[in-house]
C-alpha cells in the first residue's frame, strides 16, 4: 500500500490543472444530424471511395455472438470496424452496420429467436485508440436499419445482457467516458425494449461497469464488475477504490456490493479491471488486474561476473574508476553504447564530474521504461463457490506473461458450461486451465494473433472455440490445439499511410498491433491467394506499425518502425534493417518519443532525415548519425506512466530547405526558418473566440497537434490541426496561416464535431484540401472556407491519415477500422472557382484500349471481361440531361437520359451500341461487327464524342478506343 500512497502524492498536484470540458452529448448528436444533411447535399456524394484492403492482418475484435442452435452463424464486432455477419462459419462475412452513424463498438448482444441486435457503441478496452460511441443501437431487421435507443453520453459500453425469455428486458453495463468524468455510467435497465431506461447501479463519475454476467438460465441472478480508472494523455491509472463486484437477485433492479473487506476478494486502490464468468448460481470466476505492487524479494546474485545496469545505481565514482576496463567495455558493447563511450572515456568523464555512475543506468532507460517495468501483481483468478459471498484466489504463482503492464486492455475469462474447472483467460496470449485456475497452458496457436478480447465456448460441443483478438477471428474444434483463421473483412486499423512512385505505385501503412505492410494499389482483394500462396500485400515489420518514409530515388529504401520511436532503415533488396533511433548523450536526460513518433525525409535531399522526440533530430546520412537541431520543443513532460511532452507532427517547406514546423502532444507549435538555428513558438498566436468553448489555445488547451503542414503552393502558408480526443473534446480545430504562423484563421467552420486527425493539401489545386476526422472525410474547394462530406462507399469511420499519389491523381484514405480506401480525385483537382461558376462542365475522358474478347468469357465457367467508361460531369443544379455518344462522323451510337444531382455526377457507359445505334451504324459501315456472348455489341476502334445537353447548355468531350 505504501507504494500506491506515494504514487497518489505524486499525481495529486496534477488534479488542480484546468481541464477542457467534454463535448456534451447533445452537441455530438447535432453534429451527426449535420453530417447526415451534408452527405445528402454534398457536391461529391457521387464520387466513389473504393476499398483496396488489405484484409489479411484484420483488426481488433471486441466481441462475438454465436447462434447456440447453429454455431456456423455468428456476428463479429470490431473495435472500430463495425459489425459483421457470417452464416458459413466465417468463410465469408458481410458488414451490417455500414449505414449507422458510427463503427465503434464495445459489446454486442443478439436475441436469436427474434433476430434482434443490440450494439453498445464505444470500445471498452481503454486503449489510446479506443474510440467513443454514441449510445445504444438496436436493429430488428438484421442490421438493415438502426435505431439509437439512448445513453448517448455513455461513450463506452462494457457489456449487454438480454433476458432470453423476454427480449424487451435488457441490461447495459456502461463504462463511461475514457478521458473525463461523467455520470452516465453504471448499470442501466430497460423492460420495454429500450424506450425507457432506469439507472439501477451508480458508483461514481469515474467508475463504470466493465462486465456483466448472469447465471445460465436464470436472468434474476446477475453479477457486475465495476472499474474505476483515470486516463490522461500523460498518465493512466487503471485501478481505484471504487472498483469491485456487485450482485443482483432481482434481474438487475437492485444491487449489493460483494467484494468487501473479509470477502477474500481484494479491495482498495489497487483493484483494476475485472472480468466475470458464471458457471452456475454458486460457482463464479473473476479475472482481476491487480495493480498493487508485488512484495519485494531478494534477487539472487548472478553467477556471471558480468556487470548489470543495476550495479551502477549506487556505485561511487571511486569504485567506478577501479572497474576492470575489459569488464566495463564488455558491458558497454553488449548494451549498445555508442562507440565513443568506452571504458577509458567514461572513466575520465566520471573523474572530471561530467557524469556519475548512475548515468550509465539512466542512459539505458527512456521515458517509457516504467510502462513495461512496473512490478505489479497483475493477473489473478478468484473463484466463489457460494454465489459471491466469499472468494478464493486460485493461482498460487504469478500469472506472468498474460497481462504484462497493460491489464486495462484485457479482461476476458470464460468457463466451459460442461466443466466448472475448465476456464480460459484472454490476455496477450490465450491460456487455458483444466483445474479451476491453478495451472495453465497456452493455446495461442502459430496462426493466432496476440491480444485476446473475445471468446465463445460452445456449451454443446466440447473443444469448439471462436476467438477474437487484435488480428481478427480464429476458430478451433480441439480446444485450441489447432486453429483456422477467418480474416476476409478489410478492417485494418491504420495509423499512417504513404505511397511511392513506382508503377503500379505501392501503398504503405502502419497498423495498430499489426506492423507495417506494403502492397500495390491495384491489388485485387479476393481469396485467390489461398491457392497461390502469394498475398499481394507484404509485411515489412511487426509491432504497432508507425509512419513510413520512402526514398524517392529508390523505393527499396524504406524508413519505418514501431511505437515510441523505434525506427529502422530497411533495404528491401537485401532484407537488412538498420536501427536508427537517436540516442541521448551520456549524462543527458533521455529523449521522449511519442507512441507515433513523426519521421520525415527532406523533400530537398533524400539523404536527410528528420525525427521528432521532445527535440527535433536531423540526420544527414540516412539515419546513421544524428544531431539535435532544437531545444525541447514541448512543455517539458509530466509525471505519469505514458510518454508525454513529445513531438507529434513535423513538416518541411518544399520552397526552402530548413523552413521547418513542429507540433507537440501538449499543444505547442514551432517554426524555424534557418534549419533549426532558432525556433519561434507560433502556437501562442492562436486565440480563436468563435469556438463554443472559447479558450486561448496555447495557454489553456494543451491540445494534441495532429498535423502541421507546410504548403506546397505558397512559402508563407501553413496548415494546422489540433485534436481534443484525449480530453473528450470533439471540437474540430483546423487553422490556416499565410504568414508563417504569425496569425491564424480558423477554417473548421462547417465540419461536424469530431476530433481532427489529418489535413492534406492537393499538389495541383491550392484551393483543394482534405480533412480526416474521427468520424469521416471532408473536402474543401476554397481553402477551408466551406467543406463537403466525402464518403460515398466508406462508412462513418475514423480517418487517421491521407496521402495523394500525384501521377495517378489518387487520394488514399487510411482508416482506423476499415483499412484503406482510394478515390480518383482528378475531377476534384479541376474544380476551380471558374468551373464551379459554370452551369455544366464535362470533364476530359480517358482513352481506352480495345480488346477482342469484350463480353466473351475466356472459358466455359469464366466471367466475361466487360469494358466501361466513366463520364464525369459537374452540374450547378439538379437537372435532367441527355447524353449522346457519337462517332467521329457524327453518327449516334448510343444515347440516354439521366437525372443529375447538384455537384459531381458519373454516368457509367458500357461502350456498347444501343439497338438503334447499331442499326444506324451498320447502314453506314460495311465493317463486320459481331455480338458478344453477353448479348451486347461493343464499339470498334475509333474516335468518339460524348455530348451532354440540358438546361440550355451543351458540353462535349472526346475519347478514343485504340
Amino acid at each position: 500500500m505504501k507504494s500506491f500512497f506515494l504514487s497518489l502524492l505524486f499525481i495529486c498536484p496534477l488534479i488542480g490543472l484546468s481541464q477542457i470540458t467534454a463535448t456534451p452529448a447533445e452537441t455530438r448528436a447535432q453534429a451527426l444530424e449535420l453530417k447526415a444533411r451534408m452527405a445528402n447535399r454534398s457536391l461529391v456524394k457521387n464520387l466513389p471511395l473504393k476499398s483496396i484492403g488489405p484484409s489479411i492482418m484484420s483488426g481488433r475484435v471486441v466481441d462475438v455472438d454465436v447462434n447456440p442452435d447453429n454455431p456456423i452463424e455468428f456476428y463479429v464486432a470490431y473495435a472500430s470496424g463495425g459489425l459483421w455477419y457470417t452464416n458459413n462459419n466465417g468463410t465469408s462475412f458481410i458488414p451490417v452496420m455500414d449505414s449507422s452513424q458510427t463503427q465503434n463498438i464495445g459489446d454486442i448482444a443478439v436475441h436469436w429467436k427474434t433476430r434482434t441486435l443490440w450494439v453498445g457503441t464505444g470500445e471498452n478496452n481503454a486503449s489510446r485508440s479506443s474510440y467513443s460511441g454514441i449510445g445504444i443501437l438496436k436493429s430488428t431487421d438484421q442490421g438493415k436499419t438502426w435505431q439509437n435507443m439512448g445513453l448517448r453520453d455513455s461513450h463506452h459500453i462494457g457489456r449487454i445482457l438480454i433476458n432470453n425469455k423476454n427480449p424487451d428486458e435488457v441490461l447495459i453495463g456502461v463504462t463511461g467516458h475514457l478521458y473525463s468524468p461523467n455520470t452516465e455510467r453504471g448499470v442501466y435497465k430497460t423492460t420495454d425494449g429500450g424506450k425507457t431506461w432506469k439507472k439501477t447501479l451508480f458508483i461514481s463519475d469515474t467508475a463504470g461497469i466493465i462486465d456483466l454476467a448472469q447465471v445460465p438460465g436464470n436472468f434474476n441472478i446477475l453479477f457486475a464488475a465495476a472499474w474505476e480508472k483515470d486516463r490522461k494523455a500523460w498518465d493512466f491509472l487503471g485501478s481505484g477504490n471504487d472498483s469491485g463486484l456487485y450482485k443482483s437477485i432481482d434481474g438487475g433492479s437492485s444491487w449489493t456490493k460483494i467484494s468487501n473487506e473479509g470477502s477474500g476478494f481484494p479491495t482498495g486502490f489497487g483493484v483494476g479491471r475485472i472480468g466475470l464468468a458464471v458457471y452456475d448460481e454458486n460457482t463464479v470466476y473473476a479475472l482481476l488486474d491487480n495493480q498493487y505492487h508485488r512484495e519485494k524479494t531478494e534477487v539472487p546474485k548472478s553467477k556471471s561476473n558480468g556487470l548489470t545496469k543495476e550495479d551502477f545505481k549506487s556505485m561511487s565514482a571511486n569504485d567506478f574508476v577501479k572497474l576492470d576496463d575489459k569488464k566495463l567495455n564488455a558491458f558497454l558493447k553488449t548494451n549498445g553504447f555508442q562507440e565513443k563511450y568506452r571504458a577509458e572515456n567514461i572513466k575520465q568523464m566520471v573523474r572530471s564530474g561530467v557524469v556519475a555512475p548512475i548515468d550509465i543506468t539512466k542512459y539505458l532507460e527512456n521515458a517509457n521504461t516504467s510502462l513495461f517495468d512496473t512490478p505489479v501483481i497483475g493477473a489473478e483468478v478468484y473463484r466463489s463457490d457460494n454465489g459471491g459471498k466469499t472468494w478464493q484466489k486460485q493461482n498460487e504463482d504469478y500469472i506472468d506473461g498474460l497481462l504484462y503492464s497493460y491489464g486495462y486492455y484485457f479482461g476476458e475469462i470464460r468457463v466451459a458450461a460442461y466443466d466448472a474447472n475448465k476456464i480460459y483467460l484472454g490476455g496477450v496470449p490465450l491460456i487455458r486451465s483444466d483445474d479451476g485456475g491453478k495451472t495453465y497452458i497456452s493455446i495461442n496457436g502459430d496462426n493466432v494473433h496476440a491480444d485476446h478480447h473475445a471468446l465463445w465456448v460452445n456449451p454443446k460441443m466440447p473443444g469448439h472455440l471462436i476467438n477474437g483478438n487484435d488480428g481478427g477471428v480464429n476458430i478451433s474444434y480441439d480446444d485450441g490445439a489447432h486453429w483456422t483463421k477467418n480474416n476476409s473483412p478489410a478492417v485494418g486499423q491504420f495509423y499512417a499511410i504513404n505511397v511511392d512512385d513506382q508503377k503500379p505505385y505501392h501503398v504503405y501503412g502502419g497498423l495498430q498491433d499489426n506492423g507495417v505492410w506494403e502492397g500495390p494499389h491495384n491489388a485485387k482483394e479476393n481469396s485467390r491467394w489461398h491457392q497461390t500462396g502469394d498475398y499481394p500485400w507484404k509485411s515489412l515489420m511487426g509491432g504497432d506499425g508507425m509512419q513510413i518514409q520512402i526514398d524517392k530515388r529508390n523505393p527499396k529504401i524504406v524508413y519505418t518502425g514501431y511505437q515510441f520511436g523505434n525506427y529502422y532503415r530497411i533495404d528491401k533488396s537485401t532484407g537488412k534493417r538498420h536501427y536508427i533511433q537517436p540516442k541521448h548523450e551520456l549524462g543527458e536526460a533521455p529523449y521522449r518519443f511519442n507512441w507515433q513518433t513523426p519521421i520525415l525525409l527532406s523533400p530537398h535531399n533524400q539523404d536527410i532525415l528528420y525525427l521528432g522526440g521532445n527535440k527535433l533530430h536531423r540526420s544527414m546520412n540516412q539515419g546513421d548519425d544524428w544531431e539535435a537541431i532544437s531545444p525541447d520543443l514541448t512543455r517539458g513532460g509530466k509525471g505519469g506512466n505514458v510518454a508525454y511532452g513529445t513531438l507529434t507532427a513535423l513538416s518541411e517547406s518544399p520552397f526552402s530547405f530548413g523552413l521547418l514546423y513542429t507540433g507537440s502532444d501538449d499543444g505547442l507549435v514551432h517554426v524555424s526558418k534557418n534549419a533549426g538555428g532558432s525556433w519561434e513558438n507560433i502556437s501562442k498566436n492562436i486565440n480563436i473566440p468563435e469556438f463554443k468553448n472559447p479558450k486561448h489555445i496555447e495557454k489553456e488547451a494543451h491540445l494534441w497537434v495532429s498535423r502541421v503542414i507546410a504548403s506546397k503552393h505558397k512559402k508563407e502558408r501553413v496548415y494546422l490541426t489540433l485534436n481534443g480526443y484525449r480530453w473528450d473534446d470533439f471540437t474540430p480545430y483546423v487553422f490556416k496561416s499565410d504568414d508563417y504562423g504569425n496569425t491564424w484563421t480558423s477554417i473548421s467552420g462547417g465540419i461536424p464535431d469530431a476530433p481532427v486527425n489529418v489535413i492534406i493539401e492537393d499538389p495541383e489545386n491550392e484551393n483543394l484540401l482534405f480533412v480526416g476526422t474521427d468520424n469521416g472525410l471532408y473536402v474543401s474547394f476554397d481553402q477551408g472556407s466551406s467543406w463537403e462530406n466525402f464518403q460515398n462507399g466508406m462508412p462513418n469511420v475514423a480517418v487517421h491519415d491521407l496521402a495523394i499519389q500525384p501521377t495517378a491523381k489518387h487520394l488514399l484514405v487510411a482508416t482506423h477500422g476499415r483499412s484503406i480506401y482510394k478515390a480518383d480525385i482528378a475531377p476534384l483537382q479541376k474544380m476551380t472557382t471558374e468551373l464551379l461558376a459554370k452551369d455544366l462542365h464535362l470533364f476530359e475522358l480517358e482513352d481506352i484500349k480495345h480488346l477482342k474478347n469484350w463480353g466473351n468469357p475466356s472459358g466455359a465457367w469464366a466471367k466475361a471481361n466487360t469494358p466501361g467508361l466513366d463520364i464525369t460531369f459537374y452540374s450547378a443544379q439538379p437537372h435532367t440531361y441527355e447524353a449522346i455518344i457519337k462517332t467521329e462522323e457524327g453518327l449516334v451510337v448510343s444515347e440516354t437520359e439521366l437525372q443529375a444531382d447538384k455537384g459531381l455526377n458519373i454516368l457509367s457507359y458500357d461502350l456498347a451500341f444501343s439497338k438503334t445505334g447499331l442499326e444506324a451504324y451498320l447502314k453506314k459501315n460495311k465493317a463486320k461487327i459481331e455480338e458478344a456472348k453477353d448479348g451486347k455489341t461493343y464499339l470498334p476502334k475509333g474516335k468518339y464524342t460524348v455530348q451532354l445537353k440540358g438546361n440550355r447548355t451543351t458540353e462535349e468531350a472526346r475519347f478514343q478506343i485504340k
